[in-house]
């Protein structure tokens, strides 16, 4: 018999190795709007949102200003934030393009849109919403199907006010 994960099991934080520690609470923070819920000195942070303990972990331990790693090597793809819904999604979008930082793509995915970057250390950042799953495409015989269309991102920072 095949192990099947438990419904509501996620992912429940990233924790990441930061070459400036600093400099990466700045952009989960400031950028993103994670809040920090505890720091330990120069070394370690844990930022979360709504109350959470943490989403986000960050640590130099073993990294502390050292080099982004190769764009072609293994490793972390992205990490993945869910945003409640689209407004929040443009407006996190917003906050993203006023801070300057450059957006590597953005997709409809039919069953949610996203919206890519990197982080100061180059690890790759996704922010996206989730459509109802009633809204998801499916195919003649109700198969998900999902796409990789463009978003538009005019029509998503609108959203947010």
């Amino acid at each position: 018999m095949t192990y099947s994960a438990p419904a509501g099991t996620c992912v429940g934080h990233v924790h990441l190795k930061v070459s400036d520690l600093d400099r990466a609470i700045a952009f989960y923070r400031d950028v993103l709007g994670f809040e920090v819920q505890q720091r330990y000195g120069d070394a370690a942070a844990f930022l979360g949102a709504g109350g959470y303990h943490h989403h986000i972990g960050l640590n130099t331990w073993h990294s502390r200003g050292g080099p982004q790693p190769p764009a072609r090597a293994t490793g972390l793809y992205h990490s993945a934030f869910l945003y409640p819904d689209r407004k929040a999604l443009g407006a996190v979008l917003r906050q993203v393009v006023e801070a300057g930082i450059a957006i590597d793509g953005a997709a409809d995915h039919g069953v949610s849109e996203a919206v890519y970057l990197r982080d100061p250390d180059g690890n790759g950042v996704e922010l996206y919403r989730d459509r109802a799953p009633e809204d998801w495409p499916r195919d003649a015989e109700g198969n998900l199907a999902m796409v990789n269309a463009p978003l538009d991102i005019p029509a998503l920072l609108a959203e947010a006010g």
